[in-house]
């Protein structure tokens, strides 16, 4: 993925997360936008780790491009 790209998917993400966090707590939001908040939370640890991938490798002179998207149980993991 190129490093744009994922940005603009951070950007994306981050806007719809915000989006769903404005909807009633109140026992109103529906268990799909719960369901999807959470799918959300995933896909930013999981774009952000890319480009964490991509910036060791580019640190330590090897091809970026073998980076790949990790399972969400490994990038839920890690400390912020």
């Amino acid at each position: 993925m190129r490093e744009p790209y994922l940005h603009q998917l951070i950007h994306n993400l981050v806007e719809e997360e915000h989006q769903l966090e404005q909807l009633p707590t109140d026992g109103l939001r529906s268990q799909a936008d719960q369901d999807r908040i959470r799918e959300v939370e995933v896909e930013l640890d999981q774009v952000w780790d890319l480009l964490r991938q991509r910036d060791a490798r580019r640190f330590a002179n090897q091809d970026k491009d073998g980076i790949e998207i990790r399972p969400a149980s490994m990038v839920e993991g890690y400390q912020q």
